[in-house]
């Protein structure tokens, strides 16, 4: 009896004494039961995104955790996401140090695990200029286009016959397929295939990835763990970088035994280099600092961000549109009218198809490839919602429920592109950004605008889509690094009467 009423007591006066020290030195609300050790940990339960909504109905849309020995900033409002990348943007510009950014960022130096440093600037700066710049884009377009053909004709049926399509699958495949030919030349499903083995072997890498960099690793909060044996999740993600990067030095080495000068099909003279022999020529040029070890992390960050998140997205909005038939018929006939049945969508289209881009949006807005922006930590002290921060706090920004949030939008639960019409700036007041923002916000949005909006166009234009059953299609969230659907989507597909004689020749 008496050791429990010991231990009840000094849990009471640990918990009354963290919350008047909170008072006192003006830091964001906390959940009042702070367990010793513990901190905020149980309260975590799966999809976080999810757990720390909640949390923040409750508290306020600021508010302070404790996971373990680590302080944790959750911010979801748009005026206090302001903060915390506009007004405090160089504050919070660096990254904490978690295993993932150890591991699978080679040791913090990846563009996404960086410290804010000259380092990083430069590799943004190589990122914006060099991989995903417009111009870049442009020259690289032509393979987008090609394998979005492919795409099509691989769902094509000659009859009036419907197909069932697990979306995922090819989703993924039509991503992993662009990305690899814009970075090493190749493609991995299709006709003209490169290593079918080799295809696997990263499909597989990009799942452990979202797996294992999304999954809850008590060891990261909890220092004395791992010295226990309890080490588990680490063991896993330098198992996993060990085959990510065997995988990439593989592709780096190729180009360079064979000094790669030969184009792409598409290519024009000689200006549509791979991205690596982009990267191999910055090499020659300064081989101490572009080491084969940066060109690798930039690869990768490309092609593991690139294939799943676009993948997700277009899952996504092929689900809402199966639910709302009404939608996709209206996106139908702004296509057949701006293009027409005589060629396919393209993403110089896409300026000219408003609504089209209302969908992703809506898509963008509801389900959010990533939930929960990439952390961040906070350099010095300073102040969010009026509250103070201590420097070394790490940040959480919930995507999920800022762009869910009924002061901002009306019936965020539903599904409705139009609120997007007209509108001008959708991240007007920090309530829309699903790339981010601020000097850590996605180099890679761009990329992923023209892939998701040439895609979807493509498959909303080119073929009638029907749910499997008389159900609505099932829209649980699932768990990640990402937010995949828990049910990967089926789905019915026919060909057009409209699209057939363009289909039959290409």
């Amino acid at each position: 009896m008496f050791p429990f009423l010991y231990f009840f007591l000094f849990i009471a006066s640990y918990t009354v004494l963290r919350y008047l020290v909170h008072k006192l030195r003006n830091l964001p609300p906390s959940p009042f039961l702070t367990l010793p050790v513990l901190g905020h940990l149980y309260l975590i339960k799966k999809p976080l995104h999810r757990t720390l909504t909640a949390i923040c109905a409750r508290y306020g849309p600021v508010i302070l955790l404790q996971f373990g020995s680590r302080r944790v900033l959750v911010v979801s409002s748009p005026s206090a996401a302001e903060d915390c990348l506009h007004k405090n943007d160089i504050i919070f510009a660096n990254r904490p140090r978690l295993l993932a950014g150890k591991h699978l960022g080679y040791n913090y130096t990846s563009l996404v695990w960086s410290s804010y440093s000259d380092h990083w600037r430069n590799l943004r700066r190589i990122a914006s200029l060099e991989i995903l710049s417009t111009h870049r884009l442009n020259c690289l377009a032509g393979i987008r286009a090609d394998e979005i053909t492919a795409f099509v004709r691989r769902l094509t049926r000659k009859d009036d016959s419907a197909c069932t399509v697990e979306m995922r699958t090819v989703l993924f495949e039509l991503m992993l397929n662009v990305l690899m030919r814009m970075i090493a030349g190749k493609r991995y499903y299709g006709e003209n295939v490169a290593e079918v083995e080799e295809a696997k072997r990263f499909r597989e890498m990009v799942r452990e990835t979202f797996r294992i960099g999304g999954a809850t690793n008590i060891g990261e909060f909890l220092p004395f763990l791992p010295k226990i044996g309890f080490n588990g999740v680490e063991k896993e993600l330098q198992e996993l970088q060990r085959k990510r990067d065997s995988f990439m030095q593989n592709l780096l080495q190729q180009h360079k035994e064979a000094k790669i000068e030969e184009e792409d099909p598409n290519s024009e003279g000689g200006k549509n280099k791979t991205l690596i022999q982009v990267l191999l020529s910055l090499q020659e040029t300064e081989p101490d600092y572009y080491k084969d070890v940066m060109i690798k992390s930039i690869m990768l960050v490309l092609l593991t961000a690139g294939t799943d998140t676009s993948a997700v997205t277009l899952e996504w909005a092929m689900s809402v549109l199966l639910n709302h038939p009404e939608v996709m018929k209206k996106a139908q006939a702004e296509i057949d009218g701006a293009v027409g049945p005589s060629r396919l969508v393209n993403e110089l289209d896409l300026a000219r198809l408003p609504y089209l881009h209302c969908i992703i949006n809506e898509t963008l807005r509801m389900y959010p490839a990533g939930p929960l922006l990439v952390p961040h930590e906070s350099e010095e002290e300073c102040y969010v919602g009026g509250h103070r921060v201590p420097s070394g706090t790490m940040l959480l920004i919930n995507l999920y429920s800022i762009q869910r949030d009924p002061k901002y939008w009306t019936e965020p639960e539903k599904f409705w592109p139009e609120r997007f019409e007209g509108m001008e700036g959708v991240r007007d007041g920090y309530k829309m950004m699903p790339f981010g923002s601020g000097r850590r916000g996605c180099p890679g949005e761009n990329l992923a605008l023209r892939m998701v909006g040439a895609t979807l166009g493509s498959l909303i234009q080119c073929f009638e889509w029907d749910r499997v059953g008389e159900e609505p299609v099932d829209m649980t969230e699932g768990t990640g690094l990402s937010m995949p659907k828990a049910q990967p989507l089926l789905a019915r597909c026919r060909t057009r009467e409209s699209m057939k004689p363009l289909l039959s020749h290409i």
